[in-house]
């Protein structure tokens, strides 16, 4: 669709599922289940949507998915999909992984950073985007390198160390404009260093959320992810986020929602924040 003088699209690697519980922290399943129906193993479906924006000259991608590297019984138990495949979803738009110039990652949990990589003819791994810089923040990457018990199970080295080999990451600190238009902002909670992506043209204004709300079903304040590491520094951005893009009319994009990819928010006669999806996607 069109953004002022820019292009964005929703491009995906598919899709996935993960423990509903986990998906809903605090909010029992009673309530969460009315929106997200479960499967006999308690996995709620969710989508790995991307998002491609074409600015300045440049093709841009935020977050890359889970990629082709893990094996059957990472599918299995995340119940993976990738049908289509970024790969795929980009070659619908007439675009290689050679035509990347930026990606953005939100943060680098491996469902968000998984394609950052891929193996060669020879097993090693390499980056899959080579012509491209890659943009994440310095915290976001330390923490990574750093993982602990509890984190570790969501960062994977060979998702952003091969990259780091081949000298393509720029690392941000703070809130940074990469191109006219196109900023990242620090929306921490969910990770410290957690960003989500600005983009403006023209009057207009869209968010890309990343897993500071990854559904629809995740408006409402309390409804805050189990894999959150601070759920309350979540509440105050969630909030901080809403509240803005109410005044400001922001187009909000979610990357997780099985369903409905964009939309704005309205008040409902309780006053509370609901979406008015868009669905004019190319």
């Amino acid at each position: 669709m069109k953004l002022g003088a820019f292009d964005i699209y929703a491009v995906t690697d598919g899709r996935f599922r993960l423990d509903g519980g986990a998906m809903f922290g605090v909010v029992p399943k009673a309530l969460w289940q009315k929106c997200c129906p479960a499967d006999e193993l308690n996995r709620i479906p969710l989508h790995l949507n991307c998002l491609l924006i074409q600015a300045h000259g440049k093709n841009v991608l935020v977050d890359t998915g889970l990629g082709d590297k893990e094996d059957a019984k990472f599918h299995s138990m995340f119940a993976v999909e990738r049908m289509p495949s970024l790969r795929d979803s980009l070659q619908r738009h007439g675009l290689t992984h050679d035509d990347i110039h930026l990606v953005i990652n939100t943060h680098l949990h491996f469902d968000h950073a998984g394609g950052n990589t891929v193996a060669n003819g020879n097993g090693l791994l390499q980056s899959a985007f080579p012509k491209a810089t890659y943009y994440v923040q310095q915290g976001e990457y330390d923490d990574a390198v750093a993982a602990n018990e509890r984190t570790r199970a969501s960062y994977r080295r060979n998702n952003f160390s091969p990259v780091a080999q081949l000298n393509q990451w720029e690392f941000l600190r703070g809130d940074t404009e990469l191109l006219p238009g196109i900023t990242t902002m620090v929306t921490a909670g969910h990770t410290p260093f957690h960003q989500s992506v600005k983009v403006e043209s023209e009057g207009r204004i869209a968010f890309f959320l990343g897993d500071l709300i990854p559904t629809v079903s995740h408006l409402p304040l309390p409804y805050i992810m189990g894999y959150d590491l601070d759920p309350m520094q979540t509440l105050d951005t969630k909030r901080w986020v809403l509240d803005r893009a109410f005044a400001e009319d922001w187009l909000l994009i979610f990357e997780h929602d099985p369903l409905i990819q964009a939309g704005h928010l309205r008040r409902d006669t309780e006053g509370r924040y609901v979406l008015e999806e868009v669905n004019v996607w190319q």
